[in-house]
């Protein structure tokens, strides 16, 4: 996939492209494509490679310079993601922080919580977490029962999160917790940003499917953050945290386009090795999968166009994370079928190969992010304009 975004980056595009080359070598390149938003392979290589992007300059394009950022535009770093991508580099380790965490800040947070925390995000000297699911509160987070009583100059935090990615790693966690305990649902909500090398936090892996651990519970006892730790409003954690999803939701899907226009094509050359071309049933069901990350290709783009603008991207940006879930899970299955007996055998110690771990992980796409059941209440209600699913 080639895009040219047009004369005013192409010296941009040309700098970006120039320093990957030279940089993404060695082991690092032989790391091209590991790890997602739910694979935790090759850890310590990758958060060696956000070092390396650090030490470039290559962290925050478009956060101000006076906190470690390029200062660059919207384009520049669209630009940057599409040639990170290109080139299969690594999936960045810090993304928690450089995706989320970070974009909420510069949006939402104090002068002295950006001074405080972006420096190192970009330094790759503190790594982060989200603690918003909980057992009974995913993607229904209105629910969330942690809670956070003030005591003098700190907020004591109680209670338990859990599907924290990379949690294991993290140095920090931005909470959502309740601190109006007379509150229901989203009102009474505030977003706190905890340290989690204390007593009062304990972290336990969650060992998915695939064998890995990127995922975390997290037990908060009485822990403790700075009263200045909460971002936004007191009482206004639902707006921020609803902030930080959108950001999550409608501009980090182009990497993943990319990699799945990838899988496509390995699918192809699978079933053309394999004769599954011959069988018009199969043929159909390839054409089918080709097609649908063309769609994905075309929906990326309309969307990139609009913020480009200066527009709010329209109803194709709401769809296309459902869209994408939903067929990346059908492409990893029609791989798996094609390669047969040998798609189902693991290596030594249950090491997996690249077809299988996607296969793997992507089951976990249609829950993350916000769950398929929730994504198609939004469309019918926010899109389609129907009335509003009965609350029980």
């Amino acid at each position: 996939m080639e895009l040219d975004f047009g004369p005013a980056v192409r010296d941009f595009r040309d700098e970006v492209r120039d320093w990957l080359a030279d940089h993404l070598v060695g082991e690092f390149a032989e790391n091209r494509g590991v790890g997602g938003p739910t694979d935790g392979a090759a850890w310590e290589v990758r958060l060696a490679w956000d070092r390396e992007l650090s030490a470039g300059g290559w962290l925050g394009v478009g956060w101000p310079q006076e906190y470690g950022g390029r200062g660059l535009g919207l384009l520049e770093e669209i630009v940057f993601e599409y040639e990170y991508a290109r080139v299969n580099a690594p999936y960045r380790a810090t993304v928690n922080a450089l995706d989320l965490l970070g974009p909420m800040l510069l949006k939402m947070g104090s002068e002295t919580q950006k001074k405080r925390f972006l420096p190192p995000i970009l330094a790759v000297e503190e790594l982060w977490g989200q603690g918003f699911s909980e057992p009974g509160a995913g993607s229904d987070l209105a629910s969330v029962r942690t809670r956070a009583e003030r005591d003098g100059d700190e907020w004591v935090v109680s209670g338990q999160k859990v599907w924290t990615s990379f949690g294991i790693h993290a140095d920090w966690i931005y909470v959502l917790t309740r601190t109006d305990p007379q509150s229901v649902r989203h009102k009474g909500l505030s977003l706190l940003l905890v340290p989690t090398d204390q007593p009062g936090v304990e972290i336990r892996p969650i060992r998915n499917l695939a064998g890995q651990d990127e995922f975390a519970e997290i037990f908060l006892s009485d822990a403790r953050t700075g009263a200045d730790m909460v971002v936004g409003e007191v009482g206004q954690g639902w707006r921020t945290a609803m902030a930080t999803l959108g950001i999550e939701r409608g501009t980090t899907l182009l990497p993943q386009q990319l990699t799945f226009e990838r899988e496509a094509e390995a699918l192809i050359d699978l079933a053309r090795e394999r004769g599954a071309l011959d069988d018009p049933m199969l043929r159909r069901r390839i054409v089918d999968a080709w097609i649908s990350v063309r769609i994905m290709r075309t929906t990326n783009l309309r969307t990139i166009a609009e913020l480009t603008a200066g527009r709010t991207p329209g109803a194709q940006a709401t769809t296309a994370k459902l869209y994408a879930s939903t067929r990346h899970q059908q492409l990893g299955q029609l791989a798996t079928e094609l390669a047969g007996p040998a798609g189902q055998i693991v290596g030594d110690d249950y090491a997996l190969d690249r077809r299988q771990r996607s296969f793997l992980l992507a089951l976990a796409e249609t829950i993350y992010g916000g769950s398929s059941e929730i994504q198609r209440n939004i469309i019918g209600e926010q899109v389609l304009g129907l009335p509003k699913e009965p609350r029980p």
